[in-house]
């Protein structure tokens, strides 16, 4: 089971790649809802649609966050922007040690709504650059497709 959440979490994480942006007008209300309720006060700077579930992008106390909610308005997860000096060790140095030649340029906290954390390190070579993410010891996960190009910039 504990595999299974891992896998689904790593799935959804490494969905974001193909997102679509929206309008706040084409959120259903049950999303908008559920977000206020979680976050109240908080101003979503952008929405996205990522496949069946929705993506909201804002700050929560001064750090660039983004939540994701299912169609209902169900909360799933949390990814907070962090220092890289702040992720785990195991996590720098297998960076270090499996991505050669790469610079580790942002890093990322998920929380899923059972309160399991991960982490991900954005790894960047000239115009390309991936996400590996990995458990809250720094065991690496996965590895997103390599992009190539200039990163959208939030």
């Amino acid at each position: 089971m504990k595999t299974m959440l891992m896998i689904a979490a790593s799935m959804l994480t490494f969905s974001f790649a193909n997102a679509q942006k929206m309008n706040e007008a084409e959120i259903p209300a049950t999303v908008k809802n559920g977000f206020a309720k979680k976050y109240p006060g908080a101003k979503v700077e952008k929405w996205e649609k990522e496949g069946t579930d929705y993506e909201a992008e804002f700050h929560l106390n001064k750090v660039e966050s983004s939540a994701v909610f299912d169609a209902n308005g169900t909360f799933k997860e949390l990814e907070q922007e962090i220092k890289t000096s702040e992720l785990p060790k195991a996590v720098t140095d297998y960076c270090t040690k499996n991505y050669v030649g790469h610079k580790l340029t942002e890093a990322a906290k998920i929380t899923d709504a059972t309160g399991k954390v991960m982490y991900e390190a954005e790894m960047s070579k000239g115009k390309e650059h991936f996400d590996a993410l990995f458990d809250d010891k720094g065991n690496f996960i996965k590895k997103s497709d390599t992009e190539t190009g200039e990163e959208e910039k939030d």
